[in-house]
């Protein structure tokens, strides 16, 4: 019988072993914001383009796309007016003239709403 308990009948696995003190390193941080106390401005993007921006961008798209410029809102996607990438380029070309800017290849290609576009060419004015 003394045997038996000196000779496991399946092998052993070595485990990694961890102190206690690694654990209470980790600390979990919450906290709460009452909506209702916070003013709107802190929600709007700092980056947000002029309104005077954003009707110039509604209506050379709306005259791009030949369509009405009250069906170009800020939340309007591309696709929603019927833009391929075509025409994406294309209203990105007009707009780059229209503003007298160069947006670049890489500029326009997270471009998907008119409000997109607005801050993207309010950006590139600003840098300029």
């Amino acid at each position: 019988m003394a045997s038996f308990l000196a000779a496991p009948a399946c092998p052993l696995v070595a485990l990694p072993t961890t102190t206690r003190a690694s654990f209470s390193t980790v600390q979990q941080k919450s906290f709460s914001v009452n909506v209702s106390d916070t003013p709107i401005s802190n929600y709007v993007t700092k980056d947000a383009a002029q309104p005077e921006t954003l009707e110039t961008v509604q209506s050379t798209i709306a005259k791009q796309l030949s369509v009405e410029v009250s069906t170009v809102t800020p939340e309007t996607k591309f696709a929603d007016l019927g833009a391929d990438s075509l025409d994406t380029v294309e209203i990105m070309m007009a707009l780059e003239e229209q503003f007298g800017v160069s947006i670049g290849e890489g500029g326009a290609e997270n471009i998907a709403t008119v409000q997109d576009a607005a801050d993207l060419i309010e950006k590139v004015k600003a840098a300029a």
